[in-house]
Order: C-alpha cells, then sequence, then structure tokens
C-alpha cells in the first residue's frame, strides 16, 4: 500500500502564493508519476499538474506560469509552488501518485486552498 501525506494548504488572498507538500510512503512503484488534482464544489476533479520521476511535467491550461510542480525522489515528495493566486484556485486540492505494472491510482487526504477576492 501507499500512504499520500498532504500539508500546506490555507486561506490566502488574490494574488497571493501558497505552497503544497505531499509526501509518499509505503510499497512506492517506479517510475511512477506524482502530481495534484483540485476538485471546486459542484465540479469534478480536474487535474492541476503531474510530474514523473524523470522530471517531465504537465499542467492544466489554467495553471500554466502561476504554478510549479517539482518533487525530491529521495524523499518521495512532491510540490506545488502556487503564485498569482485567484478565487477559481479555490478547491481541495488532491496529491496523486500513478504507479506499477498495471497503473494504479493513490490519493491523499485532499487539502483546502481558499483565495479570497
Amino acid at each position: 500500500q501507499v500512504q499520500l501525506v498532504e500539508s500546506g494548504g490555507g486561506l490566502v488572498q488574490f494574488g497571493g502564493s501558497l505552497r503544497l507538500s505531499c509526501a509518499a510512503s509505503g510499497s512506492i512503484f517506479r517510475p511512477n508519476a506524482m502530481g495534484w488534482y483540485r476538485q471546486a464544489p459542484g465540479k469534478q476533479r480536474e487535474l492541476v499538474a503531474t510530474i514523473t520521476s524523470g522530471g517531465s511535467t504537465n499542467y492544466a491550461h489554467s495553471v500554466k506560469g502561476r504554478f510549479t510542480v517539482s518533487r525530491d525522489n529521495a524523499k518521495n515528495t512532491v510540490y506545488l509552488q502556487m503564485n498569482s493566486l485567484k478565487p477559481e484556485d479555490t478547491a481541495v486540492y488532491y496529491c496523486n501518485l500513478r504507479g506499477g505494472a498495471i497503473p494504479r491510482d493513490y490519493w491523499g487526504q485532499g487539502t483546502q486552498v481558499t483565495v479570497s477576492s
């Protein structure tokens, strides 16, 4: 099993910054992809950003240029630096790890990010 523990959410004003962290533990498959998804009230969960073990990244169009995903493979930790935050970024942010011969998704418990206008 894989456990994902997130931290770093909170309340921030329009234009502010936050940094999310997610530490993975357990039976971690490699190679893998780690990343972040978010879900706003009444909306479906959507991809924010992902990064592979080799460092390849993928971003949602809405966050390109404002958010940066990174990882520390030695610590099995993924980060999301969020700058120039907007009220529409308000959501529960979930950490994700995808890996294995038959790819399987693991999820964190979620952390709330609220951006006030």
